[in-house]
């Protein structure tokens, strides 16, 4: 029995002792595979990090290219870019420079700076150093200190510190718009990561950046549409006026759609050698306005002639370019356009920018010169119904010429022959000095219509030729002052019979006299007589003034009047008028 429990007891031990043995290879790990385990759950654990890091920074990268297609305004859409990429890579400023067409910056964006320290900095980068040379040669640059790299020039005074750069540049198609730059990030550095985030972000940027241009065209253009629109209507219903009104108001939607500094339009001379600056809007346009440029050399006469338009960035592009301001202006950018009508060219338009300013698009210089050639049509069919109702007015005043030469005329010849006879047969009296007097009065009667068939005949805005309309054109530009119209009538032969230096005594005779009248008369009327007759040449001025007694004579007037009628030999006379006013006789003799 012992042995058997012994024996039992033995297995019994053993199997015991084996277990334990057994459990201990199962539950125990050897120390070199434990670590390999914990390597691999490290290296799982930091790949699944960066995992998570990156699929954070593509969600930020869809956010910010969500956040700049927000907008279509080109200026909203460039700050918007600015703070995305900033926001993107943690840094503490960015900016964006749009390159012009000469290659340098004409606009900075920038976040991160407060106005303090803007007003502090000053003027804006010009596109030196690092930044220049992203513009000369478009690629990354990715720096951890700035000022390790040769090509650094510094910051200007009460510029903030700035160590870490990052800069790429925005591609629209073949060209590059602008670039981004950043500077100071807050993660310690800006990494190959955070370049290949703002290169993929400069990408988006560029078709938002060509979207808002698309945009920013399709409503100039708009604009430019309805300023042609408008100008027609206004030009052609003669609500605008004058030559001058029209193209002012031409200059002035130019100006305003534009947005240029200065619009010129310049009109040709006669011979067509130079051009004067006959309309200026904007700055500096009162020093500019009436000046004359050649036609050679300048940038508007290679414009006028060729009849094409061009598009500057500046006088380096074209030398004359300086003269279309006449030298008042720094130049800059500028759209030079003829104004071409159907039947010839105007002018010139011409709008400019000062030098900083951007460039002109080219599809700037399609929509401006679709404009003025809508104006000057629109000028040139004004001008053609000013003609055209000019014609109309000339043949009423021949037709009712005509009615008065040969209907009242007569009628009053005919009255005064009837009361002639009736004159003849009538003994001394009351009765017979009645009739003669009426038959003066008809005789004046019938002078005064024929000046005004005289001056119906004359041509409107034609420069006066002749004596008679001589006269009558300096009347005309007296009754402003005068305050009312003068009467002038004229009898005897006038016409080519007189010296060309008696003639021009004559007017300035008439001239002298009536303005005399208006500044010390205080007259309501007055009657200028001129008669050619009995071998003498009398001009008589009457006035119902305040008379010699009452008014003042001008002594150096009267006495020019006086040295004018001994020249010629004759003689001038100042005497009172029954019952008030002033008479002046001026006669000279006639060969």
């Amino acid at each position: 029995m012992a042995s058997v429990a012994d024996a039992r007891q033995g297995r019994s031990s053993g199997t015991e002792r084996g277990r334990p043995s057994a459990d201990r290879q199962a539950l125990t790990f050897p120390d070199g595979p434990r670590l390999e385990l914990d390597q691999l759950l490290g290296q799982l654990i930091e790949r699944a990090q960066e995992v998570i890091a990156t699929q954070g920074r593509l969600r930020g990268l869809l956010r910010a290219n969500q956040t700049i297609a927000r907008d279509l305004e080109l200026p909203v859409v460039l700050t918007s870019i600015a703070e995305a990429a900033r926001d993107l890579v943690g840094s503490r400023y960015a900016a964006l420079g749009v390159i012009g067409g000469d290659g340098h910056l004409t606009e900075f964006v920038h976040v991160g700076m407060d106005p303090e320290t803007v007003a502090r900095i000053g003027d804006l980068p010009q596109g030196k150093g690092l930044l220049g040379a992203l513009i000369e040669e478009p690629a990354p640059i990715r720096l951890d200190v700035i000022s390790d790299d040769p090509r650094s020039s510094g910051f200007p005074a009460g510029h903030p510190l700035m160590r870490g750069f990052l800069g790429v540049p925005i591609r629209i198609r073949d060209a590059v718009f602008g670039n981004l730059y950043l500077a100071e990030s807050t993660r310690g550095g800006f990494t190959r990561e955070d370049e290949e985030l703002i290169t993929a972000l400069a990408f988006s940027a560029a078709i938002a950046i060509e979207n808002a241009h698309l945009y920013q065209a399709a409503r100039t253009r708009q604009q430019w549409l309805q300023a042609s629109a408008e100008i027609s209507q206004r030009l052609l219903s003669n609500e605008v006026g004058d030559g001058g009104a029209s193209l002012r108001l031409i200059a002035q939607h130019a100006r305003q759609i534009s947005d240029a500094d200065l619009v010129t339009v310049m009109l040709p001379s006669d011979d067509e050698k130079t051009l004067s600056i006959t309309v200026a809007v904007g700055e500096l346009a009162e020093r500019v306005e009436g000046r004359v440029v050649p036609m050679a050399g300048s940038l508007s006469g290679q414009v006028f002639l060729p009849k094409t338009p061009l598009r500057a960035a500046g006088p380096a592009d074209h030398p004359g370019l300086v003269s279309a301001a006449s030298g008042q202006l720094d130049v800059g950018p500028a759209l030079v356009i003829p104004l071409l009508g159907a039947a010839r060219v105007w002018g010139v338009l011409s709008m400019l920018r000062r030098a900083e300013r951007a460039v002109f698009h080219s599809d700037d210089l399609d929509m401006a010169s679709s404009f003025a050639n809508q104006a000057a049509i629109a000028l040139e069919l004004a001008e053609a119904r000013a003609e055209q109702q000019r014609a109309a007015m000339l043949d009423e005043r021949d037709r009712i010429a005509a009615d008065l030469h040969d209907q009242v005329i007569q009628r009053l010849f005919a009255a005064g022959l009837s009361l002639q006879s009736v004159l003849s047969r009538l003994g001394p009296g009351r009765a017979a000095n009645l009739v003669g007097e009426t038959i003066r009065n008809l005789d004046e009667t019938i002078n005064q219509i024929r000046t005004t068939i005289f001056q119906l005949h004359e041509p409107v805005d034609a420069e006066p030729v002749g004596v008679r309309a001589r006269l009558l054109h300096t009347v005309s530009e007296l009754t402003p002052a005068l305050g009312f119209n003068p009467s002038l009538r004229f009898r005897g032969v006038l016409e080519d019979t007189l010296d060309v230096a008696l003639v021009a005594d004559l007017v300035a005779v008439v001239r002298e006299a009536l303005s005399n009248v208006a500044r010390h008369a205080g007259a309501r009327s007055a009657e200028i007589d001129v008669l050619a007759g009995a071998g003498k040449l009398t001009v008589t001025v009457a006035d119902d003034g305040v008379g010699i007694s009452g008014g003042t004579i001008r002594s150096s007037g009267l006495a020019n009047l006086r040295e004018r009628a001994q020249r010629h030999g004759g003689a001038c006379a100042l005497g009172a008028r029954e019952p008030k006013g002033t008479v002046l006789t001026w006669s000279v003799p006639l060969a």
